[in-house]
């Protein structure tokens, strides 16, 4: 697909093709998760934490769709207007390729199954996302995972609302001006229609879909 893969740790060791997450335990303190110019990408020490290297700037219309290798995706081609994340959350799903715009921004989306996450743990979630700049929170349904973190070229999946990683990556990743693409770009989204906004369309992408190479 034309990306190259960025392991987190033991890159020469592994050989492998895909993402490789880190494993390991959690740290609870928040300070060694927060950006430096000594330590560009905190995430990297999260246990469970898949990076990726993709190309930023590649638009497609609203009508086109993506090859995304798997959904939620953590970055890549995408709607050339993004979705509003200044601290919104959509009670349905959005369509994919406008909120990988706002990754590309500096966001954090924080992704769920409705159906496997429990309203008690939704309202957890939306805590950390309401009136937050730099962070949205969709449903996906179907998605293999309960909960999936992404910012651009990284991606967290969880089980728990609860788990003290989420507030690490969001923490290590929300307006990291190391890993955002277009620091300093807005996530307010004028013409984005946040009580109506297009989509998510849950059917595989046709053979006219985008390649994630562009």
């Amino acid at each position: 697909m034309g990306a190259a893969i960025v392991l987190a740790a033991l890159a020469a060791a592994s050989g492998c093709g895909g993402p490789t997450p880190i494993t390991g335990n959690p740290t609870s303190s928040m300070a060694e998760f927060v950006p430096t110019e000594d330590n560009q990408d905190p995430s990297l020490t999260i246990p469970g934490i898949v990076t990726v290297e993709l190309p930023p700037g590649l638009h497609v219309t609203s009508n086109q769709r993506v090859a995304y290798p798997e959904i939620p995706p953590l970055g890549g081609p995408h709607d050339a207007r993004w979705a509003a994340c200044d601290g919104v959350v959509y009670d349905t799903a959005v369509r994919t390729e406008n909120l990988v715009h706002s990754l590309e921004h500096g966001a954090v989306w924080i992704a769920y199954n409705p159906a496997t996450v429990s309203a008690q743990d939704q309202e957890t979630l939306r805590a950390k996302v309401i009136d937050k700049q730099y962070t949205v929170m969709s449903p996906i349904p179907d998605m293999a995972d309960p909960i999936s973190l992404q910012s651009w070229g990284h991606q967290l999946k969880l089980d728990s609302a609860e788990d003290e990683r989420i507030d690490q990556f969001i923490t290590a990743l929300r307006e990291n001006p190391y890993t955002t693409p277009e620091v300093g770009a807005t996530c307010s989204s004028p013409s984005f229609d946040r009580a109506d906004p297009p989509p998510f369309d849950p059917t595989a992408p046709g053979p006219d879909a985008v390649p994630m190479d562009g």
